[in-house]
């Protein structure tokens, strides 16, 4: 509640202090660590043919102004304070670093969690905690041997990447609860998605699930999550998490029971319906655990001990160091012409990367205009008062750059629910695969295959959860073929990121384009070629 008193004078300070001119009451002293100095704010010249509206304020009142004028306009070129711009700098490296992710999933599903000392911890007081934990929360929260180690094991071993999360917890978790709450589910229902994806939500797993929810493409279609050349809507944060509140619903309807429901979230409820009629019809998660597939065997508990820790973060002395932005301080604005992230990150003066954090759904960096389809666009609330007082006239601009013969747009396709692939010469499983962002495994399951040998002029049934390269190809050829590109060679504890930061005016979704990847792992040695156009 305090943001929305705060708000409205927050915005209006903002505003009085990025568009006048500030001076020096005093005189500022040399050792000060914070000048307060007069200048003038660097500008850029751009023709505007429409109506430009801006507010004047009167008191706590603004109103509207329109001037129906064809002129130059100057629009502000603000340059950031570089203390705070690096701290910045190094938050948002925190927000597209994969390894949290593969972190997070490869300990799920292949770490073995051994007993640990942690005597800061006794099992009498953890007991203690998971009694009071239980009382408060629908789930099964029980003692036991599995789960303490869990615990133990996280709080020794993990404790960097669970503050880091806890941070990231701040941004994503409000938006978590209120839609959980329409849907009347347990609000803890949120620390799921820690360990479906470390809240990352462009990660995605070997087998093609990606987003926040970590969504497969056919069950995202099922919950009306659209995939295209474009957008994945697997990685809305809003979308994705209202269609993961749908499809819990329907599983706890289907099992009456909260582990139950988690565990088919995590494999699918023909595993556990398996795994129920294996143990005679026993329906606790803990004693049909052994007869669940491997990775949900760790599910559940891995849940569990997220949840203990989240909840009793203080008693064990983590500390968030916060978002960079409260998704209360953002909003959205639809948007009524293609654009791009590097265009809106220079009309209203934000960095790219945190236009790109704030709509991970578009995966090209481009936000199209189709007819029929709501596209919005999502930026700090100051942000978007500078968008839509200029709307027309950053759209023109926009179009301006679009149009230029080496804009090279990629065409919107929409990606279809299934495919027939004709295998051709040079063709092998591994690469069919990666086209598609599929597993090697589900070709094989889909086509009934027994090995991975194939024929030129092979059919082949595939569920795509990305389109084709073909036309991110033909980009990146026209592209390169100017003369304009850097090949840079990848060095130890190089992300796309810290990559992107290099080079101006590249971005993870560009470096990722130019070089036709749709993983973000990197190896120390691997050539990635870097546009300078």
């Amino acid at each position: 509640m305090i943001y929305r008193h705060l708000l409205p004078t927050l915005i209006s300070f903002l505003l009085f202090t990025s568009l006048g001119t500030l001076s020096a009451q005093e005189e500022t002293k040399p050792e000060d660590s914070l000048k307060v100095v007069t200048h003038n704010p660097p500008t850029k010249t751009i023709q505007i043919v429409d109506t430009i509206t801006t507010q004047t304020t009167n008191g706590d009142f603004s109103t509207p102004v329109a001037n129906i004028h064809s002129k130059d306009s100057l629009i502000f070129d603000l340059k950031d304070e570089s203390v705070a711009r690096t701290a910045d700098s190094l938050w948002m490296k925190e927000l597209y670093d994969s390894s949290r992710f593969e972190e997070v999933y490869g300990s799920i599903v292949n770490e073995v969690i051994e007993h640990v000392e942690y005597k800061e911890l006794p099992t009498e007081l953890l007991k203690q905690r998971l009694e009071e934990l239980n009382a408060r929360t629908p789930f099964n929260v029980e003692y036991n041997p599995s789960l303490e180690k869990i615990i133990k094991h996280y709080l020794k071993n993990r404790r960097t990447s669970m503050s880091k999360l806890m941070a990231l917890g701040d941004y994503y978790f409000p938006m978590f609860e209120q839609e959980l709450d329409k849907y009347d589910l347990p609000l803890e229902i949120k620390y799921l998605a820690v360990i479906e994806s470390a809240l990352d939500p462009v990660a995605k797993s070997r087998v093609g699930a990606k987003g926040l929810w970590q969504f497969m493409f056919t069950t995202g279609k099922m919950f009306g999550l659209e995939v295209s050349s474009y957008v994945d809507e697997r990685a809305d944060p809003e979308m994705s998490t209202e269609a993961a509140a749908k499809y819990l619903k329907s599983l706890h309807k289907s099992f009456n029971d909260w582990d139950l429901a988690l565990a088919a979230y995590n494999s699918g409820p023909g595993n556990v319906s398996k795994a129920i009629r294996r143990s005679g019809g026993e329906t606790n998660y803990w004693k049909i655990r052994n007869r669940l597939p491997r990775e949900t065997a760790g599910y559940v508990p891995a849940f569990l001990a997220t949840m203990y820790i989240f909840e009793f973060a203080e008693e064990h002395g983590f500390k968030s160091n916060g978002p960079k932005f409260h998704q209360i301080a953002t909003d959205t604005i639809q948007v009524k012409r293609l654009i791009t992230f590097e265009q809106v990150a220079k009309v209203v003066n934000l960095p790219v990367e945190e236009v790109q954090f704030l709509n991970p759904s578009y995966k090209l960096g481009i936000i199209p205009f189709i007819k029929d389809k709501n596209y919005t666009l999502r930026l700090p609330v100051e942000s978007i008062g500078k968008f839509v007082a200029n709307e027309e006239a950053i759209y023109a601009l926009a179009q301006e750059e679009n149009n230029k013969e080496d804009a090279n747009i990629p065409k919107y396709v929409a990606q279809p629910d299934r495919i027939r692939y004709r295998v051709k010469s040079g063709d092998y499983l591994g690469k069919i695969a990666e086209k598609y962002g599929v597993g090697v495994s589900q070709v094989k399951r889909w086509n009934g295959l027994k090995s991975n040998n194939l024929k030129v002029g092979q059919r082949l049934t595939i569920y795509p959860t990305q389109p084709s390269a073909s036309d991110t190809k033909t980009r990146v050829a026209k592209t390169t073929t100017k003369g304009n590109v850097k090949l840079y060679t990848v060095k130890n504890g190089d992300s796309l990121w810290s990559i992107s930061q290099k080079f101006p005016g590249a971005t993870v979704q560009n470096i990722k384009i130019w070089n036709d990847i749709s993983s973000n792992k990197l190896k120390p040695g691997m050539k990635l070629k870097i546009s300078k156009g």
